[in-house]
C-alpha cells in the first residue's frame, strides 16, 4: 500500500467561515502520483471541521442558519464558564460535523458529485490560522 500526505495552511475568517479546499486537495493529488484509492483530509483541532457539500451562497447561509437554530452562539455553556471562554459553540458544532471527509479516488480524479465540494469550516469566534492533512492512500 503506498501512500502521500501533504499539510495544507488555510487562513480563515472564523465565525463559520467555509473555505473550499477542492482545488488544494486536487493538487496534493496530483503531487502524489496516485491513481486509484482513498483521499481522507482531516483538520487537527476542536473548533474546525471538514465536510462536503455545494460551496454556494445559498447553501453556506442555510448552513450556518440552521447551526445557528441548533447550537445558538450564546448559551449557558460549561465550556465558557468553567474555562472564561467564549466558544464552546465552536467546539460543539465541529464534534457534529467532523473533522474529517474521506473521497474515492479513481484515475487521479476525486469522485465527487457535480455540485460537490471538500471544505473546511471554521466554527471559532476569531481568524485562525489552520493546518489541514490531506492522506492519499492506494
Amino acid at each position: 500500500m503506498a501512500s502521500f500526505s501533504q499539510q495544507l495552511r488555510i487562513s480563515s475568517r472564523g465565525d463559520g467561515d467555509v473555505v473550499d479546499l477542492t482545488a488544494d486537495v486536487a493538487r496534493v493529488v496530483a503531487a502524489s502520483g496516485i491513481e486509484r484509492g482513498i483521499v481522507a483530509v482531516f483538520v487537527p483541532g476542536s473548533t474546525a471541521a471538514v465536510t462536503a457539500l455545494e460551496h454556494e451562497p445559498g447553501g453556506l447561509q442555510d448552513l450556518r442558519a440552521a447551526l445557528d437554530r441548533l447550537i445558538p452562539r450564546d448559551g449557558p455553556y460549561e465550556h465558557n464558564r468553567l474555562n472564561h471562554d467564549t466558544n464552546s459553540h465552536a467546539h460543539i458544532r465541529a464534534a457534529i460535523v467532523g473533522p474529517s471527509e474521506s473521497v474515492p479516488l479513481e484515475a487521479g480524479r476525486l469522485l465527487l458529485g457535480t455540485w460537490q465540494q471538500i471544505v473546511l469550516v471554521d466554527f471559532d469566534d476569531r481568524p485562525r490560522e489552520r493546518t489541514v492533512i490531506v492522506t492519499v492512500v492506494t
